[in-house]
């Protein structure tokens, strides 16, 4: 297979030549207020405008994204304090509801923890 490959390379590469060997006519083209540049030169300056725009591109993504990055960093404090604000206003409502469920959780946590003191006592003694 490695053979294969080197070989289907070298075929590519010699067709490319060849093409640039037998007609030269098909180098790029394109126009500037209505003048039609072509030939080597014409090449040379698409190629030299299109960098010029990929460079562009992505000096305007970079930025973006950096002002991106600030303004959702702001958005997410502002949503974290809303959600903390909203967490205990909840709580401050829901809390005499929850008394009758908090009365016996109280009491095995009373009994766990007298439990828990007469244990750690009584080796000391």
């Amino acid at each position: 297979m490695k053979n294969f490959a080197k070989i289907a390379i070298l075929f590519l590469i010699a067709l490319l030549l060849w093409d640039l060997a037998v007609d030269s006519s098909d180098f790029m083209s394109f126009n500037i207020d209505g003048d039609e540049v072509s030939g080597p030169l014409g090449a040379f300056l698409g190629l030299l405008f299109a960098g010029g725009g990929v460079i562009i591109a992505g000096v305007v993504v970079l930025v973006v994204s950096v002002v991106l990055a600030v303004v959702f960093a702001g958005v997410g404090v502002i949503l974290l304090g809303a959600l903390g604000v909203a967490a205990v206003a909840v709580a401050l409502a829901i809390s005499p509801l929850l008394l009758p469920l908090l009365v016996p959780v109280a009491i095995i946590w009373y009994l766990v923890a007298r439990s828990r003191k007469t244990r750690v006592v009584a080796p000391a003694a």
